[in-house]
């Protein structure tokens, strides 16, 4: 049954909506809706205030800590190298680079390291400076709407796990594009909400204020006058990474997606607890959680120095 939102759709500026969920995974109530026209899902309205939940909560809330404790730094790490291996094809050459939401900074540190000019910009105030600290990152603190950046001067921006959380990702993309170089190339990975790899109530968060699956990515980097080059999803298909690159300025077309909102209002609903349990993948997740916890069974200290930390598992993978 089609309701109306509070606010327009951030992709096509309907207002019909579907509603597909009312908890957050903690249980909390939130609404989470569906564009009729397009696909983009969001919350509404928005639990908190963006700007203030991600510079002064959002890492308390996750990390209750601004210093990490060695098994944080080395989960980051990791991952990292996970995000350097699905870049690597386009860092054959330095690279003037850009990211966007630095976190712990273990990512910016790692390109750092290989020798790329690197600048980050992270809202978290506490966040910030420690990965300043750590690793003498070139970092501003605040948010990339706010940033202080040379238009047309970066090679390769990446925006790894943030877009989902700004008020308004299309006006994000938007200043994105014109910091890129000519034929520079813009990184965006989101979760997928197709995934199906967590359980049915984990699907919608409250830090979590949008949600996409392939078609409106792409169509809002269109919107704001990118193309998409390429695309991977994850092995679980939880992540969706997303390649884009300048194109012409957008013209006034219709952001609608004929029978995405369908397409992914099915698979939501067909995501029950009965589907999701009679399928290994949980379980196979739990082991390796299971594994991974045992491994970090002595990694519960604080850490003094996590660039010795990092320069150890970089190696480790031959990247340093």
């Amino acid at each position: 049954m089609s309701e109306t939102s509070s606010t327009p759709c951030n992709l096509c500026g309907n207002r019909h909506v579907s509603v597909l969920s009312m908890r957050s995974r903690s249980g909390a109530p939130l609404r989470t809706v569906i564009c009729d026209q397009c696909g983009l899902v969001w919350s509404d309205p928005f639990p908190h205030d963006p700007r203030k939940f991600y510079e002064e909560e959002y890492r308390l809330d996750y990390k209750k800590t601004y210093a990490p404790k060695a098994k944080h730094i080395l989960r980051a790490g990791r991952v990292a190298i996970e995000r350097h291996d699905k870049i690597k094809h386009l860092l054959q050459s330095r690279k003037t680079m850009l990211d966007v939401g630095t976190g712990g900074g273990e990512f910016a540190y790692l390109m750092k390291a290989l020798g790329h000019d690197i600048q980050g910009i992270e809202p978290n105030k506490g966040y910030a400076e420690y990965s300043k600290a750590q690793y003498q990152l070139n970092l501003q603190v605040g948010f990339v709407q706010d940033g202080d950046f040379a238009e047309a001067s970066f090679d390769l921006i990446t925006i790894w796990h943030v877009l989902e959380h700004t008020e308004d990702p299309c006006s994000v993309l938007g200043i994105l594009r014109k910091l890129l170089k000519l034929d520079a190339t813009l990184v965006v990975e989101v979760p997928n909400v197709e995934a199906v790899c967590q359980s049915p109530a984990s699907s919608f968060h409250e830090a979590h204020l949008f949600n996409f699956n392939v078609q409106t990515l792409q169509k809002m980097g269109e919107k704001a006058g990118l193309r998409a080059v390429g695309h991977l999803l994850s092995a679980d298909g939880g992540n969706l990474t997303m390649f884009f690159q300048a194109a012409e300025a957008p013209s006034a077309e219709n952001w609608t997606v004929a029978g995405n909102a369908e397409r992914i209002g099915n698979i939501v609903k067909g995501h029950t607890n009965l589907r999701h349990y009679m399928r290994a993948a949980p379980y196979l997740r739990f082991v390796k959680k299971l594994q991974r916890a045992i491994a970090e069974r002595n990694l519960s200290q604080q850490v003094a120095d996590s660039k010795v930390l990092l320069d150890q598992l970089y190696r480790e993978h031959r990247l340093l």
